[in-house]
């Protein structure tokens, strides 16, 4: 077995890591996974919350809104809807994301209700997971 895998995380704006991993804990929409070297092939969407990197020089960990998770055997690549490092992740960022997914859940209709509460939930929690607890975002214009 490896002890190491090839790990990428890229988003529309741009490639924000690409290396050597040990492991990659994700927030999958289905529930939160680690992928490591010699993993079954997996592909899962993304939820709202931290993805966290395990490398030689320490763990790095990254926002993301969504998007999708590929883990093979040899790798594990994470294309994002939006991903930052967790130290550029602001109280204004939280905040404008959270007020879209509020607006997209009040104006949802039928079955799209649930998976719209469910996006503001998850973007609150990874606020409070990061230490932006929801009483501390400013209102979104």
């Amino acid at each position: 077995m490896a002890d190491t895998m090839q790990f990428d995380l890229v988003s529309p704006e741009r490639r924000l890591l690409s290396g050597q991993a040990k492991a990659v804990r994700i927030p999958g929409a289905d529930g939160d996974m680690t992928a490591m070297p010699d993993h079954a092939p997996t592909v899962t969407t993304l939820r709202p919350g931290v993805l966290t990197v395990e490398m030689d020089g320490g763990e790095e960990k990254f926002a993301v809104t969504g998007g999708f998770a590929q883990i093979s055997a040899e790798g594990t690549t994470v294309l994002a809807e939006e991903a930052l490092p967790l130290g550029e992740v602001t109280s204004e960022f939280l905040s404008e994301r959270v007020a879209k997914a509020e607006k997209a859940r009040d104006e949802a209709e039928g079955d799209a209700i649930d998976s719209a509460a469910k996006l503001v939930s998850d973007l609150v929690a990874m606020g409070d997971e990061i230490g932006i607890p929801a009483s501390s975002r400013a209102p979104a214009p």
